[in-house]
C-alpha cells in the first residue's frame, strides 16, 4: 500500500511539473503573488496582506496537494477535439493564469486607491515580478507604504431637511465618528447607513443613504479634515424648467395590510381569473386574502404579524414580522412589500414634531403619507418524509443506524408541526472470539411542536416562541443486556433579535429499564484469586446498569453568527445544563421514609436517579478562501451523582469516539483515562468528564465533492477516585490529564448534496492512552488502529 501511495504521489508530481511546457515563449505562468504590507506602520492601524489582497487583479491557478494539477489537467484535453472526455478536463482543470502586465499595473493603482480610501493619502503602491528563479515562471511581489494617515478635526452637520435636525442631532450619541480618528471612506459608509436605519424605523420609508451626504475639507493642513454631514431633503421630480424639486422627507404610516397565506407566484402570473375567486377574511386589522378556505387560523398569522393599521412604518418590525412567520416552519418563502399610496390632490397631512433640541417657540411640519402593505407567504409541502443514515466500523466492529421520519406541518390548521421518527440500528462483533456478536436497536419518537408558549399570559418580548411535546420508546437488545428507555418531555424554545437561542425543558421525565443483564458483561479478566474471571468490583459501572427513574430539568442555550455573514467566518456556541431528583428528593425526604433495607428512597418502585450535568461547545470558522476554511472545536462536560444516586445513568454519561468527535474511534471505544486494555467484547467505555479539541481543514475537490483533513484529541474519566472500586488511571487529575489523551489524524469526503452533506471520514489512532505503557505511541499503521465513521451533516 505505500508502494502504491509513493507511486501515485510521484506520477502526481511529475505530470504537474510539465504545466509550462505548452506555454509560447515569452510569456509566463503566474505562480506566486506576495502582498507586503507596511511594518513601519502601528499593527492596530496596519492594512494587511489579507486586506489588500481581493483588490489584486491576477491569482494564481489553485493548487492540489501543492502541485498545479488542474493546470496540467487542463493542458491535456487535446484543443482540436470537442468531445466529452476533453471537455471534462477542461471543466475540472484551469486554464493558466499567464502574466499581464496591464492587470499587475492596475493592481498597483487598486492598491493605492484602497490605502487612500482607508485616509491614507499619502500611500505608495509598487510591484516587483521575478521571472529568473524557474523557467516561464512569475512570481510577483507588491509592496505598500501607508503613510501618515488623515484624521478627522472636526464634525459639523448641515440639515437641508429642518424637520430632520430635531430627530438626527439627539441620536449623534451613537455615531460611528470620532474626532482623532483616522478618515475612513468605509466608517462613512457605515455611518450613512446607521442614520439610515434609525429614520426608517422612524416613519422614513423612503429615506435611504444616498439622502446623507459628507463634505471633507483638508485645505487645513498638517492632514487635519473637517467633516460635514449633509442631510439632504426628497427629490420629488423637476418642474418645467427641468430644475429638481425638493421637499422634507415624507413621514409613512401603514393603512391597509393584506396577508396572502397560500400565495403561488406561478399561478398569480399565469392564472388571469386568480383575483375573482379569491375571497378577504378581516381579523384584527389583517385583510385575510385566500381562495377556497384558509389553511391557517387568523390567530396564528395575526400573532406573528406585528404590524397595525394607522402605525408608524418601522423597518425593525417589517423585519420581526418576516423573522416570525418563517420561523413558524410552515411558509417555504415570505415578501413583505409596500406600495406608497397616491394623494388627493385636495388633502394634505401634517405631522409635527418637536425633538429633544428643538426650539419650543416654534413647530416644524413635514408631510405624511399612507402605504398598503402587501405579504405574499408561499407554504412549503404540508408534508415530508426523511431519511438518515448512520455507520461505522473498524478491524473488529462496525455497525449501521437507520432513522425514517414523517412531519406535518400543520396538522391543527395552526402550524402546528407533528413528527413521528422511527429508528433501527444493527451492530455486529467481528472480532471471532466475541460470545455475542450481535446487536440491535428499535425506537420510536413522536412531537408535537406549538408556534407559541402553552403558558398563561402574553410574552411580547420572546421572538418566535414554541412549546414541543415529546414522546419516545427505546428498545435496545445488546449482546449482554435489553433494556427499555421510555421519555416524556415538554419544552419551550425561543430566540432573541441576534443569533442566539434557548430551550428550557421543566419537564423531563426518563424511565430506563433493564432487564437480562448478563455477569459475563461485567466481568474482569485475571481479577480471581487464581487468574480467572470475576464480577466486577467497580460499583459505579454496576449502578449505571441498573433500572432507573430520572425527573428533572435542562436548559439549552446555543449562539450562531453565521446568519450575519453567510459564507464567512462563524462562531458557534452551544451550553446544556441539567438536574434530575431534586425535587422528588424534596418531597421524598419530608413525607418518606427509605424503604424497609434500603439506603434510598424510590418512586413507583423504581429508585430515581440525582445528578447535574453541564457541557459547553466553542466552534470557530475561518475562510480561508470562497470555499476553503479552518474550523476548530473546544468541548467540555462533567456529570456528578449525589444524594439518592451513586452514579449518573449511564445514558447522560459521556463517552468518546464516533462520527462527531474522536474519528480514529467507534463509539465508546476510547478510555476512560488510561485504564490498560478496557474493553471486552463490546464497547462501553463511558465517563463523567469530557474533554476533546478538533481541528478540521475543509477544502473544495470537485463538483459536489469536497475533502477534509482532520486533527482530534480527548478522552474521558471519572470525577471522584474510588480505589475498591476501578485504577485511579481512570480519574481525572489537573496534573497528568494531559498525558492521558488520545490523538488521531485522518481525512474525510463530503458530498454537498444541497439538502444534506454526506460524510464519510478515515481516522487514524497517533496516540492510544488505553494501550500498555511504552506502546501508546502507534507508529506502525494496522488497520485495527484506524476507524471510519459515516454521518449527515458536518461534525461541528
Amino acid at each position: 500500500m505505500c508502494r502504491i501511495f509513493a507511486a501515485a504521489a510521484l506520477g502526481l508530481l511529475g505530470s504537474a511539473c510539465s504545466v509550462t511546457r505548452h506555454i509560447p515563449e515569452g510569456q509566463y505562468l503566474v505562480q506566486q503573488v506576495k502582498i507586503e504590507d507596511d511594518k513601519s506602520t502601528p499593527r492596530r492601524e496596519r492594512i494587511t496582506a489579507s486586506d489588500l489582497e481581493k483588490y489584486v487583479r491576477q491569482t494564481p491557478n489553485k493548487r492540489f496537494l501543492g502541485t498545479n494539477f488542474y493546470v496540467w489537467l487542463y493542458e491535456q484535453a487535446n484543443p482540436s477535439k470537442d468531445n466529452r472526455w476533453n471537455n471534462w478536463k477542461r471543466k475540472i482543470g484551469q486554464a493558466p493564469v499567464l502574466l499581464e502586465m496591464g492587470l499587475t499595473e492596475k493592481s498597483a493603482e487598486n492598491l493605492k486607491v484602497y490605502m487612500d480610501s482607508k485616509g491614507f493619502f499619502t500611500s505608495r503602491a509598487s510591484f516587483e515580478v521575478d521571472t529568473t528563479r524557474r523557467r516561464k515562471r512569475a512570481r510577483i511581489t507588491y509592496r505598500t507604504h501607508q503613510g501618515e494617515p488623515y484624521r478627522i478635526d472636526s464634525i459639523s452637520y448641515e440639515f437641508q431637511d429642518k424637520f430632520l435636525e430635531q430627530i438626527v442631532l439627539p441620536d449623534t450619541a451613537h455615531t460611528l465618528l470620532r474626532r482623532g480618528d483616522i478618515y475612513d471612506v468605509t466608517v462613512l459608509d457605515a455611518e450613512r447607513e446607521r442614520i439610515a436605519s434609525y429614520l426608517k424605523e422612524r416613519g422614513y420609508y423612503n429615506f435611504s443613504v444616498n439622502n446623507i451626504m459628507f463634505w471633507a475639507d483638508t485645505l487645513g493642513g498638517n492632514r487635519d479634515v473637517d467633516l460635514r454631514v449633509v442631510v439632504k431633503q426628497y427629490l420629488t421630480g423637476y418642474n418645467a424648467r427641468g430644475q429638481a424639486v425638493m421637499d422634507n422627507n415624507m413621514v409613512y404610516r401603514i393603512d391597509r395590510i393584506n396577508i396572502f397565506p397560500d400565495y403561488d407566484p406561478t399561478l398569480a402570473r399565469t392564472d388571469t381569473t386568480l383575483v375573482s375567486r379569491l375571497d378577504t377574511l378581516y381579523y384584527r386589522g389583517l385583510n385575510i386574502i385566500y381562495e377556497k378556505r384558509p389553511n391557517l387560523r387568523p390567530s396564528v398569522l395575526r400573532q406573528s404579524v406585528p404590524l397595525y393599521p394607522n402605525y408608524v412604518y418601522n423597518s425593525a418590525q417589517v423585519n420581526r414580522a418576516y423573522t416570525d412567520l418563517m420561523g413558524l416552519g410552515y411558509f417555504k418563502s415570505a415578501k413583505i412589500a409596500f406600495e406608497e399610496q397616491a394623494r388627493p390632490v385636495d388633502v394634505t397631512n401634517y405631522v409635527s414634531f418637536i425633538g429633544e433640541t428643538a426650539d419650543s417657540t416654534r413647530t416644524l411640519y413635514t408631510r405624511e403619507g399612507y402605504l398598503t402593505c402587501n405579504i405574499l407567504c408561499t407554504p412549503t409541502l404540508k408534508q415530508s418524509v426523511k431519511v438518515d443514515l448512520e455507520g461505522s466500523t473498524t478491524s473488529s466492529f462496525y455497525g449501521l443506524k437507520a432513522t425514517i421520519g414523517y412531519q406535518n406541518r400543520n396538522i391543527f390548521r395552526g402550524a402546528e408541526s407533528f413528527d413521528i421518527s422511527f429508528t433501527a440500528g444493527y451492530e455486529f462483533m467481528k472480532a471471532p472470539d466475541a460470545k455475542k456478536k450481535r446487536a440491535t436497536e428499535f425506537g420510536v419518537t413522536t412531537g408535537l411542536t406549538f408556534p407559541r408558549f402553552l403558558l398563561p399570559g402574553r410574552f411580547r418580548s420572546v421572538n418566535q416562541p414554541r412549546t414541543k411535546i415529546e414522546l419516545s420508546v427505546n428498545f435496545q437488545d445488546r449482546p449482554y443486556y435489553r433494556r427499555t428507555l421510555s421519555s416524556a418531555g415538554i419544552t419551550y424554545m425561543w430566540t432573541n433579535n441576534r443569533y442566539s437561542s434557548f430551550s428550557l425543558r421543566p419537564i423531563d421525565i426518563n424511565v430506563v429499564d433493564v432487564n437480562d443483564l448478563d455477569d459475563s458483561f461485567l466481568m474482569v479478566s485475571n481479577s480471581g484469586p487464581n487468574g480467572e474471571p470475576q464480577l466486577t468490583q467497580n460499583r459505579y459501572l454496576l449502578e449505571s446498569f441498573t433500572t432507573q427513574f430520572i425527573g428533572g430539568l435542562s436548559f439549552g442555550y446555543s449562539y450562531n453568527n453565521q446568519r450575519k455573514n453567510l459564507g464567512g467566518n462563524a462562531t458557534n456556541i452551544r451550553f446544556n445544563g441539567e438536574t434530575a431528583g431534586n425535587l422528588i428528593d424534596a418531597v421524598e425526604h419530608m413525607f418518606f421514609s427509605p424503604a424497609k433495607g434500603k439506603d434510598y428512597y424510590s418512586i413507583f418502585g423504581i429508585r430515581y436517579s440525582q445528578y447535574f450535568r453541564s457541557d459547553l461547545s466553542v466552534s470557530r470558522k475561518i475562510m480561508l478562501g470562497d470555499v476553503t476554511a479552518l474550523v476548530g472545536r473546544l468541548y467540555g462536560g462533567v456529570a456528578m451523582a449525589y444524594g439518592n444516586s451513586s452514579s449518573v445513568p449511564f445514558d447522560r454519561q459521556f463517552y468518546c469516539g464516533g462520527s462527531n468527535g474522536m474519528r480514529g474511534w467507534t463509539p465508546r471505544t476510547l478510555g476512560q483515562g488510561s485504564v490498560a486494555n478496557p474493553h471486552n467484547d463490546y464497547p462501553v467505555q463511558t465517563g463523567d468528564v469530557k474533554l476533546e479539541a478538533n481541528l478540521e481543514l475543509r477544502f473544495p475537490v470537485w463538483g459536489i465533492i469536497h475533502g477534509a483533513t482532520f486533527f482530534d484529541l480527548g478522552n474521558i474519566w471519572y470525577i471522584r477516585s474510588n480505589p475498591k472500586e476501578y485504577s485511579d488511571d481512570a480519574v481525572f487529575h489537573f496534573d497528568r490529564f494531559y498525558k492521558q489523551l488520545g490523538f488521531n489524524t485522518g481525512l474525510g469526503l463530503r458530498f454537498d448534496i444541497k439538502f444534506a452533506v454526506l460524510r464519510l471520514d478515515w481516522g487514524i489512532q497517533l496516540h492510544n492512552p488505553n494501550n500498555p505503557v511504552g506502546e501508546r505511541w502507534i507508529h506502525n499503521f494496522r488497520w485495527k488502529n484506524t476507524a471510519l465513521n459515516f454521518g449527515v451533516g458536518y461534525p461541528f
